[in-house]
């Protein structure tokens, strides 16, 4: 059974932790002792039906104000898929937090308030989904019960939207009118919106098809560890262990190992205590090669057909995480997959207004900014766009005098 990661974003009040809420009570993945205190808080709905957004709202903050702050994660199942949800918060003091929780997302959930349409939130959140690749999107209008159930209101919100997906380069987009205080078009299909003949919630997320493997030539491993046992039995034990982040190899696979550029055969792939003849994308493997090369932990393997890209100047996207601003002056440090780089931020090529989504010079980026920077790096980098790869496209900048994580990238160009 696979499993789907979705993350839900609206604007505060939009119903993400309600709808969230609702999804798990009517599919029966609720506990019994978590049923019986919400049965029992003191939130009621205004029909003093449960508030089933204290499902998700799990700090005292969020629960007194009634927003969503950080990111809470739920999991449940139905018998065709099993289900991560990340309820992500929607306020632009919390950007930092809605690009984690869906950055590892296969689909995003845009709630829009069928009293208020698209605005401006709407924008920002369709911006940020648009910047991570996120390829499958559901807009859901929520709040339909407040309009009457209306297919005029439904319809103009979907034809202005279209025209902000279009501008973004969505490509797969759904629209699906529900109400979540109500239950209706969440599990079960609603009978008072007879004008609509998709599919439920649940039943969308249940069929979309998210299994996209990456181009099967890009193969790529990070190297974690050298395994060298050294011992009698095994003294001539040489694997390469790492996660495979996209493509597939296989045994007799001529491979190129980065930065060194030495070349070799894949003798041997071990999984646990067992040989495979290939390994793809999102498995742990060791590799074995035929003949003895000199490779660290940080270097990468990669197949000799389809090599990546290699530069020490990166144009990339950055959201900055820290509440300290940027500063041009010091040396951070460059997290890509198990390799660890010293790394400058050479130029601030723009920032990006999320939610008019017009570019402006700028020479400062403080915490929740996103635009173009360009990176140098000490060392040659090994890796992709994050068009062609997400694993392998991406990483972390960290602060080396705090060992805080102050920021999130995504490689887009190579810089002159």
């Amino acid at each position: 059974m696979n499993i789907l990661k979705f993350f839900t974003a609206g604007s505060v009040d939009d119903g993400k932790s309600t709808l969230i809420g609702r999804l798990l009570y009517d599919t029966d993945s609720i506990l019994a002792d978590q049923l019986e205190a919400i049965q029992n808080a003191n939130r009621k709905n205004d029909d003093g039906t449960v508030d089933l957004a204290i499902l998700t709202d799990g700090l005292r903050a969020e629960r007194e104000q009634g927003i969503t702050i950080d990111v809470a994660y739920k999991y449940f199942q139905t018998d065709q898929r099993k289900f991560i949800i990340a309820d992500t918060p929607g306020h632009i003091q919390y950007t930092r937090n809605m690009v984690t929780g869906a950055s590892t997302a296969n689909l995003a959930i845009i709630l829009v308030d069928a009293r208020n349409g698209v605005v401006e939130q709407t924008i920002r959140h369709s911006y940020l989904v648009s910047l991570l690749g996120i390829k499958h999107v559901v807009v859901a209008v929520n709040k339909m019960d407040m309009v009457d159930y209306s297919e005029t209101v439904f319809d103009a919100i979907t034809q202005k939207y279209k025209s902000l997906a279009e501008e973004l380069k969505l490509q797969e987009v759904a629209y699906i009118p529900v109400s979540a205080l109500k239950g209706d078009n969440i599990v079960h299909q609603s009978e008072r919106m007879a004008w609509y003949s998709g599919d439920s919630l649940l039943h969308f997320l249940e069929q979309v098809d998210t299994d996209v493997q990456e181009k099967s030539e890009k193969a790529r491993l990070p190297v974690q560890w050298v395994i060298r046992p050294q011992t009698d039995e095994l003294h001539d034990y040489r694997g390469y262990a790492g996660r495979v982040v996209s493509g597939t190899f296989k045994v007799n696979d001529k491979i190129t190992v980065l930065p060194s550029g030495a070349s070799s055969t894949i003798s041997k792939i071990e999984f646990f205590d067992k040989e495979l003849a290939e390994a793809s994308s999102g498995q742990s493997v060791t590799i074995h090669l035929a003949t003895d090369v000199d490779i660290s932990r940080g270097d990468t393997i990669v197949n000799s057909s389809a090599l990546p890209q290699e530069s020490k100047l990166i144009e990339a996207d950055l959201c900055w995480m820290d509440t300290k601003a940027l500063d041009t002056s010091i040396t951070y440090l460059l997290q890509h997959n198990s390799k660890v780089t010293k790394v400058k931020i050479a130029d601030v090529v723009y920032k990006v207004d999320i939610n008019t989504l017009e570019k402006h010079a700028a020479d400062e980026f403080k915490l929740n900014d996103i635009g173009r920077v360009v990176l140098k790096t000490a060392d040659h980098l090994p890796f992709d766009f994050y068009s062609d790869s997400k694993a392998n496209g991406s990483a972390i900048l960290i602060d080396s005098r705090t060992n805080l994580t102050v920021g999130a990238t995504m490689f887009r160009a190579l810089a002159d």
